[in-house]
């Protein structure tokens, strides 16, 4: 059996000045990614200063445990749950609607006036964000304040930070509005892709521009989606811990307490509890693994590997 040309020893030979370069993100991979996961080890063990990550006595699973019968369990796994899969849904539908709206857009300057207003705001940082959120929100202050008292209302609105139930719809569209052009270029690009030929074909046998959309547009972009959905199934308990930490408060924390705030509580704020928090972010971590590994399987059975990860 030939050996493949980019393997040879002699293709190896020729351009081993290059193959060096990739010496350089292996050593960051294996110094910042996988020495670090040698310390899960006080996951199982009662992890003091004075005995440090190596002498610290093995106890098992017991802070697993210990997780699985707190009272805080059933809430934070279910509010990590609802948030994410919500988030989801929309964030996952909208960029590839918004994508083949720019597609059907022939005028080239307003194609760019707008996928370049739409991109802005990803490059507006988490803490700047919310800030904008209190300011538009404010009963008081923001323009929700304004509007109420301007159409009759009278004395000042509901205060909606202080509503468990509009965190998580704040949360989500504020993250819509966010990342929703930048979410999309993916998806352009995919477009960008596809054959002029197939559209003129599908106009001259009497195809509408819609038809064209659902039969050709559509089916191009599917194996980038479900690349993307297997991708974002492994990140499903790990939604972001900076914009629910920045928008919780007293009022709303039974539907915004979630397991990395919860972490960043239980196991390091106010108990400096590491290994309890080490275990629960490991537990996390197996939960996101699984989802990975369950949602490619399905995806790789319905598309027959096509649009799969491995």
């Amino acid at each position: 059996m030939t050996r493949p040309i980019g393997l040879s020893r002699h293709s190896f030979k020729r351009s081993w000045q290059l193959h060096l370069f990739f010496i350089i993100p292996l050593a960051y991979l294996l110094i910042f990614h996988y020495y670090p996961m040698l310390g899960l080890q006080i996951a199982f063990k009662n992890y003091t200063s004075t005995g440090g990550i190596w002498g610290s006595a093995w106890i098992g699973f017991h802070h697993f445990r210990t997780f699985f019968k707190s009272y805080q369990f059933q809430r934070v796994v279910t509010n990590t749950l609802r948030i994410s899969l919500y988030n989801l849904a929309v964030s996952f539908l909208l960029p590839i609607l918004f994508a083949l709206f720019l597609n059907v857009v022939r005028n080239k300057r307003t194609k760019a006036f707008v996928q370049t207003i739409s991109y802005m705001p990803h490059f507006i940082s988490v803490i700047v964000l919310v800030g904008i959120l209190f300011q538009v929100f404010s009963p008081v202050s923001g323009l929700y304040g304004y509007f109420f008292r301007l159409l009759g209302g009278r004395g000042y609105p509901t205060d909606l930070f202080a509503r468990p139930g509009t965190f998580l719809h704040m949360f989500v569209w504020s993250g819509v509005w966010q990342n929703l052009g930048f979410s999309s270029i993916i998806y352009v690009a995919a477009l960008s892709t596809v054959d002029p030929g197939l559209h003129e074909a599908a106009e001259i046998d009497g195809a509408s521009r819609l038809a064209r959309v659902f039969h050709i547009d559509l089916p191009s972009i599917l194996p980038t989606a479900s690349i993307i959905l297997i991708l974002s199934f492994g990140r499903v308990m790990s939604i972001g811990f900076e914009k629910i930490y920045l928008l919780q408060n007293s009022l709303n924390l039974t539907q915004s307490e979630v397991i990395p705030t919860y972490i960043y509580k239980v196991g390091l704020n106010s108990a400096s509890n590491f290994s309890y928090g080490t275990a629960v972010g490991m537990f996390n971590s197996i939960i996101n693994c699984a989802l990975l590994i369950l949602v490619n399987k399905v995806a790789s059975r319905l598309s027959k590997g096509a649009g799969s990860l491995w």
